[in-house]
């Protein structure tokens, strides 16, 4: 491990000419940092799945494209509109505009990861300029050429050793002589095709550069001052923490804690990375610090929740005193690339809740299932996560959580596979207020 530090910003950090602004700030005061991975300008992603979505209306197709060219020319108007780099982004839009074009003729999961890896390559190339008109000598990369993928568009998995090699012999070289500008969330398939790792990737791709330049931390900058006790929106007494492990981190980007995408922690717990995660806004408030462990490992640290959950319940007779049905419910769900989160069982019947289920479960797969078992879908519930430390191993944990909802009901509990975690499902509408009562009772300040 080498001091060299990957800083990672996301879209509202480079939303415009101030943000980026901050942002190069940050950059110039550490010299240990050496590599930066942006996310496209915020609103800009959005714009761009929508141009990549099929859209028949050349009308609102233009409408869409004079947005995106609004936050872009906002930017270069502050920049002064340098010659060179306003030619470069009218070329990418386009560019963006045929594609679009083409995209409501056929369009293709391909074609969509060509248009939305667009938003990076320009908010790299503007900041790239911003850093060089504040005279700090920065080199724009293209990470295609180093994040190899496979051509699952939209939700491609990098190739971990060639990645590897591909790093150690393009990237740090140049991170070893200046600082290095490049996208998050993008990388390209074996035949070259631009391919994207999924809504929230950026984090996942700089984990996973500091990984394969054995990084000595990682910096998430975002637009709120570290990891909270739970959402801030929801109790108003939460709080930041400022040291927090591996393991319950991964347990809140599972289980719904924004600031983090769940993959990220993945390529740092292999190499035992620290992760920072702070605010762009306001850097001076600090943040938090995800190590493989804390001095401290409290038995309630934090609350998660995530809305939009679905309840399968799979009832046969065939489950009594028989073996193979579990296998052929999880085989059918495996080959449709359904992830379960929670499970529960009895004699004769399985319960298991999807996240954003009403999606993933499609006539054709309630078909299959419906082959081996009655199914029962339900809608409108919400996945709370108490996250902490030996909670199935310390007597009196369970009935102190469930004391301080007694007048909830409680559709599904999971409780002791994990000693980080307790897991329950709520009905939607009372979701915040198991938040806030569950902080008050075990997170007091």
């Amino acid at each position: 491990m080498n001091q060299l530090i990957v800083a990672k910003f996301g879209g509202t950090s480079v939303a415009d000419h101030q943000a980026m602004s901050r942002c190069a700030a940050i950059l110039e005061q550490n010299p240990h940092t050496r590599l930066a991975v942006l996310s496209a300008s915020s609103g800009v992603t959005n714009l761009l799945v929508a141009l990549a979505s099929g859209e028949h209306q050349q009308a609102h197709r233009a409408e869409l494209l004079q947005q995106l060219t609004d936050i872009q020319q906002g930017i270069l108007t502050s920049l002064g509109n340098p010659e060179m780099l306003s030619r470069h982004i009218e070329e990418i839009l386009h560019h963006i505009k045929e594609l679009s074009d083409s995209a409501a003729i056929s369009p293709s999961k391909a074609l969509n990861d060509e248009i939305v890896a667009q938003g990076e390559l320009m908010s790299t190339r503007l900041f790239v300029e911003l850093l060089r008109q504040r005279g700090t000598p920065a080199v724009w990369f293209d990470v295609r050429r180093i994040m190899h993928t496979d051509d699952r568009f939209s939700r491609a998995a990098p190739d971990l050793d060639a990645l590897a090699r591909s790093a150690v012999a393009e990237l740090q070289p140049l991170c070893e002589k200046q600082l290095v500008i490049t996208q998050g969330f993008i990388g390209a398939a074996s035949d070259g095709r631009t391919t994207t790792l999924g809504r929230g990737g950026s984090d996942f791709s700089a984990a996973l550069l500091g990984e394969a330049l054995e990084a000595s931390a990682v910096e998430i900058w975002t637009d709120v001052p570290g990891i909270y006790t739970t959402d801030p929106r929801l109790v108003s007494e939460a709080r930041a923490i400022p040291e927090i492990s591996f393991s319950e981190a991964s347990e809140m980007a599972t289980f719904g804690a924004k600031v983090l995408h769940p993959a990220t922690l993945q390529p740092a717990v292999r190499r035992q990375i620290p992760v920072f995660v702070g605010s762009s806004k306001a850097p001076e408030a600090g943040g938090t610090w995800i190590r493989n462990a804390t001095p401290q490992a409290p038995l309630f640290r934090a609350l998660a929740l995530r809305r939009n959950q679905v309840l399968l319940t799979l009832t046969s007779l065939n489950m009594f005193q028989a073996h193979g049905f579990l296998a052929e419910v999880f085989g059918i769900l495996a080959r449709h690339k359904i992830s379960v989160d929670l499970i529960t069982t009895s004699e004769v019947s399985v319960s298991l809740t999807l996240d954003a289920g009403a999606e993933l479960l499609t006539d054709e797969v309630q078909a299959e299932l419906g082959k081996h078992c009655h199914l029962k879908v339900e809608h409108g519930l919400a996945l709370v996560a108490l996250i902490g430390n030996r909670m199935s191993e310390v007597s009196g944990t369970g009935s102190r959580v469930f004391q301080a909802l007694e007048s909830v009901n409680i559709r599904m509990i999971c409780y002791g596979a994990s000693p980080h975690n307790l897991c329950f499902l709520v009905n939607d509408d009372a979701a915040a207020g198991v938040i806030q009562d569950l902080h008050q009772t075990l997170l007091p300040a």
